[in-house]
């Protein structure tokens, strides 16, 4: 069940290649990147990736959104991402269907609405939404039609339209309400059916809720703070859990490490980032 036992501080934006068949992970507050046998620091947090080619990550950091080369370590800035905020970082991340890809920051120290998300789309970073505290549960719909995200104290899934250039076309609406519950949102994948799942902050797990945002299943990790999924392996069955940990007082070996489940599901190859 454990993929990797590297303890993470905070683990997160696991990605799995789809033409290097390899995992890709974060340890936020450690500002290392991970893959199996092999990690890489940076000089600023590091918390989400995407791929551009075989050989070659997109790298969002607390400062910037990089290009990345996997097997010489170079490492090269494509644009300033919030260059005016030193009290923000970066947070979930994800590419989308038409090649952009989105990032949300937050407050280094969490604080109220310090947050925005971002897209980045072929040379342009523009800002989507702004007002948010902890960015997360960025995903999108197989027909690239749909946009996912969520503020995670606020315990909704939101939902927004894309245009044909994957740009949002319309006001967010609710999409999975977790509210008057113990359950926080935090990272999260649409597999190639439409399901949506969700690492549970807190919980120890996974949700899955299917395209019409109605809970199916959760899968259990042994981790409290489940952070991020994604879906890889042969045949994109396997799913991959990123944990914290983070504020759990005396961690036990089963908290921050990266954990792998069989499923009967099978994930979205992720998509190319286009500059």
């Amino acid at each position: 069940m454990i993929h990797d036992d590297t303890p993470c501080e905070l683990g997160e934006g696991p990605l799995w290649h789809p033409e290097r068949q390899q995992l890709f992970w974060f340890d936020i507050l450690s500002k290392r990147l991970h893959t199996k046998g092999q990690s890489w620091t940076f000089p600023d947090y590091v918390s989400a990736a995407g791929w551009i080619d075989r050989d070659t990550l997109f790298v969002a950091s607390a400062r910037a959104l990089h290009r990345f080369e996997i097997d010489t370590g170079a490492d090269h800035i494509i644009t300033d991402l919030e260059p005016g905020s030193a009290h923000t970082r970066s947070n979930d991340g994800r590419a989308d269907p038409a090649g952009g890809f989105w990032i949300g920051t937050m407050g280094i120290a969490g604080e109220p609405g310090a947050g925005k998300i971002w897209r980045y789309y072929k040379g342009e970073l523009r800002c989507l939404y702004d007002e948010i505290t902890i960015s997360n549960a960025i995903c999108f719909a197989p027909d690239g039609r749909t946009a996912f995200f969520c503020d995670t104290p606020k315990q909704q899934i939101m939902k927004v339209a894309l245009d044909a250039e994957g740009w949002p076309a319309g006001a967010p609406s609710v999409h999975i309400d977790l509210t008057g519950t113990d359950l926080h949102p935090d990272g999260a994948i649409v597999d190639a059916d439409g399901n949506l799942f969700s690492a549970q902050w807190g919980a120890g797990r996974v949700a899955v809720y299917d395209p019409e945002g109605t809970f199916v299943e959760a899968f259990e990790v042994p981790g409290r703070h489940a952070s991020c999924p994604a879906l890889g392996g042969p045949g994109r069955h396997t799913l991959f859990v990123t944990t914290a940990r983070q504020d759990i007082e005396d961690p036990d070996d089963a908290q921050g490490v990266t954990y792998a489940i069989e499923t009967e599901y099978t994930g979205q190859p992720e998509h190319r980032v286009i500059l």
